[in-house]
Formats: C-alpha cells, structure tokens, sequence
C-alpha cells in the first residue's frame, strides 16, 4: 500500500492526528499550512529520488547510445586532394602541354667559300623568322634554331643551345649516289645522339649539288630530311622551315584535312590497352576455304609496331578465321571492270553484325579498345569483288576502314573471276607474299586509324618528294608527333575525370570513398604532374607513358566497384529512415524524465515549506 501511495504521487490519505506528546514518525504525514486554507499540505519528509534517477537513466542511456548510433552509421569518406586538382587543372588551363624542339639546318656547300660566323646567324635568323610565318601545331613549343654552313673552306656553327650532334666532314654530296635509304642511315650516325637533354632535335640538310635539275626532298624515317639541288639562300630557307612545320610537327596533315591534332583519333582503351584482332572471313566456305599461317608471319610483322606505339598503349594481337560470314550490302556486276562492284555508299552496311562474330576477344578486359582488322573473302558467284572510289576509279588496296572500329580487306584469291565455279570447299592457304601484303594494309589503316597518312605517295611541295618507309610502320618523327598528342589528349582526358570525381564527391555528402579511391588519384596527381613536366622538357615519349598512366588510374579511381554498385541518398533521406524507429520511443522517454523533474520539485518545495513552517513555529 505504501509504494502505491508513492507511485500516485505521494497523495495518501491523511491519517489520524497523532497522540498528544508524540511525534509522528509517518512519512506521508502532511501539516496544513493553517486551519481552513486552501493551500495543499505541506511534506513532512525529504521526497525520494529513486524514481528521478531511474527516469535520468535511461534518458542518459538514449543520449550515451546516441554517439555510437552516428558512428555505426557513419560513412568512410578518404580524403581527396581537391587542392591538388584545382592547382593541375590552373596549370593545364592557363599552360597548355607544349613540347619545345630544336631545328638544326646543315648547308653542305659545293663551292669552296669562308664560312664565318656572321653566314650562320644570318641564316638562323631568317629561319627563325620563316617559322613564325608558318601554322604551328598546338602541341609545339618553343623551337631553336641552330646552323651549321660546311664547305671546303671550313665549317661553321650558329652559336645556339640546340644540341645536334652534327658531326662535320661525316658528310658530302658525293655520298649521295649510295642511295636515299643508305644516306639516310648515313646522316643518322652523323647526328649522333642529338638532343642530349631528353629534347627532340630535328636536322635538314641542304646538299648543294651543281648539275641538279631542280630540287628534290627526301625525308627520312629518323628526325632529319634532306633538300638536294641548286637553290639560292632565300629558297632553300623556305623549303627548310616547310619540311620542318608541315611533316615534323603536323605530319603532313593540311589545313582542314581530318588527321591527327584535327579531331578525337584515340582509338585507345581508356586503360591504355588495345586489342588488335585479324579476323579471316570466309563468305561461303563451300566454294573455298582459306586459311592463314597469322602466328608466324602476321605477328612477325606486327611486333615493331607494337613496341613503337608501347609508350601509348599496351597492345595484344589475336586473330581466328570464321566461316559462313556474308556481307550485308550487295554489289552488282560490271563487265567493264571485270568483276563486281562495291560502291562507297554500300560500304557503312557491309560488315554483317549478325553473322560476323568478331567479338570473341580474350584478351579484351575492362575497358579496352578492340580493333577489328577483317579479310574478306569472297563466294564464287561474288568473285572477284572491287571497291569502287566516288571518282569511278577502283580502289588500289580494296580496302576501307571505319573510325574507332578498324579496317576491312576484300582479297580475291588468285584463281577467282567472274566464271569461277564451285571447288566444293576446296581448302586452300594464303601465300607468305599474300600475307605480308595483306599485314601491310593493315598497317596503313592503323596509322589512320591513329590520325597519320597511310603513306606520302600523294604528298608534294612543288617539287619531287620522297619518303623513307620505316619497318616499324611509323618513322620516328611520327611517333614524336603520336606521343606529343597523345600525352596532351591523355592529360586533359585525366583532368576532366578527375575534376567530375571531385565534384561527385562534394555533391554527395553520404558519399563512400575508400582509401583505394583516394590512393589512385594521388597517384593518378603524380603521374600527370611528372607528364606535365617531362612536356616541359620535350620529352615526348616518357611525356606520353606518364599521361597514359595518368589517365588511366583517373578512370579506375571514378568507375571504381564501390561507388557504381551503391545508391546514394541525401541527408534527409538518412533521419527519414531512423526517425520513425527512435522518434517515439526517445519522445516518450524525454517527456517521462521532463514529468518526474517537475513532481520532484514540487515535493521538494512542500518539504521546504514545512521546514520553514517548523522553524516558525519553534
């Protein structure tokens, strides 16, 4: 009965009236404050404070468990170097990647004169004044300009910082009868190890030769070309800084002609890697069926050209021959051209997607880029098959490629024509000349498919020119001019993505980053900052192996696994979830401990009274 009387507020009924001399000893025993007030009675002991205590314990419960609720949900969030990334992009903006290179123009003089110091920096001048009349490259920097003028009469050098390496008296007009490929090779080891500082240096020589009808220029496959014929000074100062704007900064590539610089030509993986695949197509395997010897020929062939294009891209090579591979477009026959023919305009539906299974790359991982290198061999009543140019004339190679796709080959086996007959699936193999031949093309649809010329055959400057072939399929002033672009695309493509990063990261605040996120994109920083300044120095190729790399971590910190497979919401979001499981119970729990505060002082204030009222009555 007593604790109940404590549960309902301490409102026992009043009990007797003590003895006269005794003192009662009834906790619940209260005193009015005088006979006939309407004030409640007084406390005559100290209110308990069990039940605060136990209400004040388990709303300190609530409040001690509260820090340990946000930590448990609490998302992992890995610094990211914002700072680092605003600096970078400051830097791209505001400096664009740039290589400097150096012009070193050699005269080799028939006539014995004096060659001072005054003939050379007259001539470094004028082609230092040629080149700023000329378009440059949005990848060329600064350019030096040294000269060096040999005669009989002695040689001489422009006093500049360019290091070219020329070597005087390794080489004369008389060499010339040896031919271009061997005075090519000649005039590299003339040069030496030019650019001594990592920069690229590159050299044209004018030989004079007396008896030349006209002039004629030969550009190399190393970084030099040569000018041969009677010219005078200002002449030979024009074709110098031509040669040297038109094919080894821009590759031969005109105004407003698609190419390399004039457009997106990356058909790169955005991990850096590429996938060459060959795929023999046979159309109608029970006409014929050809086979190839690719492993030993075809990768043969292909192996220098993968260790040139290795500082941007990783490249694998596979290859398979299929079967029962019709083409989608029709051709119709022409007796005149002696075969049937493929117009231009059936081209963009040849490559059946439904019958070509081209697809079947292994090697092909995350994101890296397929090329689809295809040989297509006609059935008998298709044979032979021609491609025919918008000018009515027919294609040399027979060949067309699709951008950021690859190449198609259409190749009649020898024994095809317009009466073929059926051999009933005779299986035959391509030559070792049919192959090569066959690799060759595909080389020249790679470098188009990378921005450059299939080949200089149609290039001229108003007079003969001549190009050296390199067995890497790209001459080293090529790959100068793949790896400047490269690396400059490569760097900002890293930029943009790690820029979007960022700002997907402060857009949502609920956000997870791992720390494997945050690692790759301070390594993906580094990366592009030693680019940046591998650019700064023209190193062109390790330029390109850092901003490949660059790129490459960027991508993998952006479509990283734990932040595609998450669905981030909002903070509102986060107490929608929360509330409708703690709001109850913690309001009722607060407005308990708020109650039992409020019942507590008013039995400490009745008890107060009554001790006053004590101490007045004594």
């Amino acid at each position: 009965m007593l604790a109940m009387a404590e549960i309902a507020g301490d409102e026992a009924p009043t009990p007797p009236p003590p003895i006269s001399g005794e003192v009662s000893t009834d906790p619940y025993t209260s005193t009015p404050a005088s006979t006939g007030s309407n004030n409640p009675p007084l406390r005559t002991t100290k209110p308990g404070v069990k039940r605060l205590i136990l209400t004040a314990s388990v709303l300190l419960s609530f409040l001690v468990g509260l820090p340990f609720l946000l930590k448990s949900t609490e998302i992992h969030r890995s610094p990211l170097p914002s700072d680092a990334i605003t600096a970078l992009a400051h830097r791209l903006h505001s400096t664009p990647p740039s290589f400097p290179c150096g012009l070193h123009a050699v005269f080799l003089r028939s006539v014995p004169d004096r060659s001072d110091a005054s003939l050379t920096r007259r001539l470094e001048q004028s082609i230092s004044a040629q080149l700023q009349l000329l378009p440059a490259t949005s990848t060329a920097g600064n350019v030096s300009v040294s000269v060096t003028v040999e005669s009989a009469g002695g040689c001489s050098s422009s006093s500049s910082n360019v290091d070219s390496g020329w070597q005087c008296g390794t080489v004369t007009s008389a060499d010339l009868v040896i031919g271009d490929e061997v005075f090519d090779e000649l005039l590299h080891s003339a040069l030496g190890s030019g650019g001594g500082d990592g920069s690229r240096v590159y050299t044209v020589v004018v030989v004079e030769v007396d008896d030349a009808e006209g002039m004629r220029i030969v550009v190399g496959k190393h970084r030099h070309a040569w000018v041969v014929g009677k010219a005078d000074e200002v002449k030979a100062v024009s074709v110098i800084g031509k040669v040297f704007a038109k094919y080894f900064m821009n590759g031969g590539i005109e105004e407003g002609e698609a190419g390399i610089g004039k457009g997106e030509f990356m058909p790169v993986g955005s991990d850096g890697n590429v996938v060459l695949s060959f795929s023999l197509l046979n159309a109608d395997p029970s006409d014929w069926v050809y086979d190839w010897d690719f492993e030993k020929i075809g990768e043969r062939m292909l192996n220098p050209v993968v260790e040139a294009l290795r500082p941007i891209a990783e490249i694998n090579i596979e290859s398979q021959v299929l079967y029962h591979t019709p083409k989608s477009s029709y051709s119709y026959s022409d007796d005149k051209l002696g075969g049937n023919v493929l117009s231009m305009g059936d081209i963009p539906f040849f490559v059946n997607s439904n019958e070509w299974h081209l697809d079947t790359s292994i090697s092909a991982t995350g994101r890296s880029k397929v090329l689809q290198f295809v040989v297509y061999i006609p059935s008998a009543r298709e044979c032979p098959l021609y491609l025919q140019l918008p000018d009515g004339r027919l294609s040399k190679t027979n060949a067309f490629i699709s951008p950021m796709w690859g190449g198609v080959l259409i190749w009649n086996p020898p024994d095809c024509s317009l009466d073929s007959k059926k051999t009933h699936g005779t299986r035959k193999k391509m030559s070792s000349q049919e192959l090569m031949e066959t690799i060759e093309i595909f080389i020249g649809q790679l470098r188009q498919l990378f921005g450059l010329k299939p080949s200089y055959l149609s290039q001229n400057m108003d007079m003969p020119t001549k190009f050296v072939v390199s067995e890497k399929g790209f001459t080293e002033w090529e790959l100068d001019l793949l790896y400047r672009h490269h690396a400059r695309s490569n760097l900002l493509s890293c930029l943009t993505t790690l820029e979007s990063l960022s700002s997907l990261v402060r857009s949502l605040p609920r956000m997870i980053v791992m720390d494997e996120i945050g690692r790759q994109v301070e390594l993906s920083l580094e990366a592009a900052n030693l680019a940046q300044g591998n650019a700064t120095l023209g190193i062109s190729d390790s330029s390109a192996v850092y901003a490949t790399r660059a790129r490459a971590l960027a991508e993998d910190a952006f479509f990283h696994p734990s932040i595609m497979s998450i669905s981030y919401a909002s903070i509102e979001h986060y107490f929608a979830i929360y509330m409708p499981f703690f709001a109850p119970v913690s309001l009722h729990v607060l407005l308990a401990a708020i109650k039992e505060l409020k019942r507590y002082k008013a039995e400490r204030a009745k008890y107060s009274a009554f001790l006053a009222s004590q101490a007045t009555s004594s």
